[in-house]
């Protein structure tokens, strides 16, 4: 099992930048892909980004795509959203998820575990 710290969330304005955080815990971290998520009103879970583990390997939405990059560090069990051109759609929960292979994967049913989430609101 794996504990999951997302941070980093917050107000900013359209156009402005955020980065988010998830700091792992439990399992070795460079054993397992990661992914972020998010929610809203509209959609229940909506995948964003994924990362293999060793961060050779990413993946996005593309309504995110060009936009967001995802990293990770494996010496500081810590996966990475920056966040940039943000958009008023972009308002969410974020939530970071581990994934149960190494691989990174677009599907929220990969992913045993995951963190408490991080709002995100952007001002138009």
């Amino acid at each position: 099992q794996v504990q999951l710290v997302e941070s980093g969330g917050g107000l900013v304005q359209a156009g402005g930048s955020l980065r988010l955080s998830c700091t792992a815990s439990g399992r070795t971290f460079s054993g397992y892909g990661m992914g972020w998520f998010r929610r809203t009103p509209a959609k229940e879970r909506e995948f964003v980004a994924t990362i293999n583990w060793s961060g050779s390997r990413t993946y996005y939405a593309d309504s995110v795509k060009g936009r967001f990059t995802v990293s990770r560090d494996n010496t500081k069990n810590t996966m990475y959203l920056q966040m940039n051109s943000l958009k008023a759609e972009d308002t969410a929960v974020y939530y970071c998820a581990a994934g149960r292979t190494s691989s990174g994967s677009t599907w929220s049913g990969d992913y045993d575990d995951w963190g408490q989430g991080t709002r995100v609101t952007i001002s138009s």
